[in-house]
């Protein structure tokens, strides 16, 4: 399989698992484990800001209205929600890097927090059964999301759509509402820490493949990541995160498979 295969594969991966409930990084590392190769950080930092910018074109229209009527009290209160839970991440992800927070790099870390999502992702909608959320997001959704980011930064594999939903869904959020926070929150967060990602990459200059194979893949996942997201978009507004939780404990199984075989 040529390069350029492999990049669109890892871009179409990327796109379908960065903003679904599954774990992007988990995948990711089950394809390179199956393909038997190895991408940068800065081709995987790429990818994902390939996706955000997609999900930023799915949401242009909820994104305008927030800039452009944010004197109105509702738009400047969701506004500060997502400003108060974008800085306590991005604090929090300064002070863990400070602090020498390596993350793990092998496959058991991964699959366990992918498991540990799945169970309780499985278990919070069988207790949600028949509670209907509500669509204002509270003080509380809002720290609660910001702490399922951080969660999500310091152990990869908990996935941080996952993380974010299922914590706004335990605080009463209805799930189309839930969505949309995380998904709006996860625009700036990522494209932010993706910034910060590829500066240090250029100015390491740490190894790295062709930039057009890097762009490609970008891309590809930017395709896949809209198409993904409007599809996940009209899915909550009639079902609920159950399937993707079993989803969640079969691949973290297959991990934890592929990381007793070594």
């Amino acid at each position: 399989m040529s390069a350029w295969l492999y990049a669109a594969l890892l871009g179409v991966i990327e796109g379908v698992t960065e903003f679904l409930p599954v774990s992007s990084t988990g995948h990711l590392l089950i394809a390179e484990r199956l393909l038997g190769i190895h991408v940068s950080d800065l081709f995987n930092t790429v990818i994902q800001s390939g996706a955000v910018l997609a999900v930023l074109a799915v949401f242009a229209g909820r994104v305008k209205e927030l800039l452009t009527r944010w004197k109105e009290p509702a738009q400047m209160d969701y506004l500060l929600k997502l400003g108060a839970a974008f800085v306590i991440t991005a604090v929090g992800g300064l002070a863990m890097k400070k602090a020498g927070l390596k993350l793990p790099k092998t496959l058991a870390p991964v699959a366990w927090a992918t498991l540990v999502g799945g169970v309780a992702f499985v278990g919070l909608e069988a207790w949600l059964r028949n509670r209907p959320g509500r669509d204002y997001v509270t003080w509380s959704v809002a720290l609660a999301v910001a702490g399922g980011q951080l969660i999500a930064a310091a152990y990869p594999g908990a996935s941080r759509s996952g993380t974010t939903i299922l914590l706004a869904l335990a605080f009463g959020l209805s799930r189309t509402a839930a969505t949309e926070f995380s998904f709006l929150l996860g625009i700036p967060t990522l494209l932010a820490a993706g910034a910060k990602e590829t500066l240090d990459a250029v100015q390491e200059k740490t190894p790295h493949e062709p930039i057009g194979q890097i762009l490609f893949a970008g891309v590809v996942a930017a395709v896949t990541a809209f198409l993904v997201v409007k599809w996940l978009l009209g899915y909550v507004r009639s079902n609920n995160f159950t399937w993707f939780g079993w989803y969640r404990i079969v691949a973290g199984v297959v991990l934890l498979g592929l990381a007793a075989v070594g």
